[in-house]
């Protein structure tokens, strides 16, 4: 594997999984793999989970980590080609991707949409711009639209959670402050797609997903219908995602926010979320604690999905 940045690099899911499983039983079997070799982790936004558990993936596999946060400590760094730095960005990443390159053998990329432009978004140029002059390994830590080690987190959880061969999963959209990106849903609706659930994504009109990422799921406008018998409720909230308000918030309806009155109809199920989450705008106290919550198992997987992606990608060098 030579670049992670959506589920179609991890190749099969239940080899994938296995592997996984393998790993959570002895979190350092493969740490000779790393010795000698540098992990960098660029960070152009905030992170908690992303960069303790992808850290501790690297220790575990024996390698040395670097982790750069752009906004302190480092030049500010022009994305845009073309332009007249005549500005306040001293070094252009064009430049500093490559010197990057030359202190390390995998480099992480942490940077989120804008919200300025879509294409710009949709296309990755902050993402591709490292994997096409950095001369390494590049997986992503949360890009403009996908965060794919969260999203192999999520399944880990799923696999070990499920009580049923082929559970009921559930994405629902829910009311936030600020406008957030869709790189979470993206990639979970990509991951669920592609393993052997059944899935359902509902959010309020105007808030539906790229086609490329919703795929084969079913698309549920009425919340109370989609979570009935929902094996695990995973909930989001997402700006949105095409058209002239794009990264936008057009509702607020604290009605979404996933309370006792929905997961009533469910089977009994799990909640999930990636975290950091706002309770009471999210979800509710009640359900967030309740003992079917299952946001600290996942976030610890997230040391478990870190660990394979790590490992594979050394094995390609």
């Amino acid at each position: 594997m030579k670049k992670f940045t959506c589920v179609q690099d991890i190749g099969d899911l239940h080899t994938a999984l296995q592997e996984a499983f393998e790993i959570k039983k002895d979190h350092f079997k493969y740490q000779h793999l790393g010795h000698n070799k540098t992990l960098m982790l660029v960070f152009f936004n905030s992170s908690l989970r992303t960069r303790l558990s992808t850290q501790k993936a690297g220790l575990n596999l024996g390698m040395n980590v670097i982790v750069l946060d752009i906004n302190q400590g480092a030049w500010k760094l022009e994305t845009e080609r073309g332009v007249i730095m005549d500005g306040d960005k001293s070094e252009h990443l064009l430049e500093a991707i490559p010197v990057m390159g030359c202190y390390c053998d995998l480099i992480g990329v942490r940077s989120f949409a804008r919200f300025e432009n879509r294409d710009d978004d949709y296309n990755e140029v902050i993402l591709q711009q490292f994997i096409q002059h950095s001369g390494r390994p590049v997986f992503s830590m949360e890009a403009a639209t996908g965060h794919p080690l969260q999203s192999f987190a999520d399944l880990i959880t799923i696999e070990e959670y499920k009580r049923t061969p082929r559970p009921k999963v559930v994405m629902s959209w829910a009311p936030h402050p600020k406008a957030l990106p869709q790189a979470v849903p993206n990639s979970f609706a990509e991951w669920m797609n592609a393993a052997d659930v059944d899935f359902v994504i509902t959010h309020p009109e105007g808030y539906e997903l790229d086609p490329k990422f919703v795929g084969n799921a079913r698309v549920e406008y009425d919340q109370m219908k989609a979570f009935e018998g929902a094996d695990f409720v995973y909930a989001k909230n997402w700006s949105v995602a095409q058209g002239e308000n794009y990264g936008k918030v057009i509702n607020k309806d604290r009605n979404w926010t996933v309370s006792s009155r929905q997961m009533a109809v469910t089977n009994n199920a799990f909640f999930m979320h990636c975290l950091p989450v706002r309770r009471n705008m999210i979800v509710t106290d009640e359900v967030i604690e309740s003992p079917n919550s299952l946001v600290i198992p996942e976030a610890a997987n997230r040391e478990i999905s870190a660990t394979v992606v790590l490992k594979r990608l050394l094995e390609s060098l």
